[in-house]
């Protein structure tokens, strides 16, 4: 049964960093595409960041370009978002997501398969 797995979250200072990984298993995400999404208290899930596995072009959005990096660990069927100078508009429980087309989007519903997500918050 394909099944991801999200942890990493935590709460920190403004300013600080956390490194978000996402366990895939029962099928091989070297094949997928992956991505991260979040969604705010009151507000619509967004797209963070996604990776296509074709070629290991990485997409961020706007909001955390410079400071988010996307990687994938192909060995361990694993991956990660590293956060580095968050601020308090990155709180918000953050999703994985992989899609068995090898190309990344930043729509939702492209993704086949989405972790349970974990909480990110950012307050002083």
């Amino acid at each position: 049964q394909a099944q991801l797995v999200a942890s990493g979250g935590g709460s920190v200072q403004p300013g600080g960093s956390l490194k978000l990984s996402c366990q895939a298993s029962g099928f091989n995400l070297n094949y997928y595409a992956i991505g991260w999404f979040r969604q705010a208290p009151g507000k619509v899930r967004e797209d963070v960041s996604c990776i296509s596995s074709a070629n290991d072009k990485a997409y961020y959005a706007d909001s955390v370009k410079g400071r988010f990096t996307i990687s994938r660990e192909n060995a361990k069927n694993t991956l990660f978002l590293q956060m580095n100078s968050l601020k308090p508009e990155d709180t918000g429980v953050y999703y994985c997501a992989a899609r068995r087309i090898k190309w990344a989007t930043t729509l939702l519903n492209d993704y086949d398969y989405w972790g349970q997500g974990t909480q990110v918050t950012v307050s002083s």
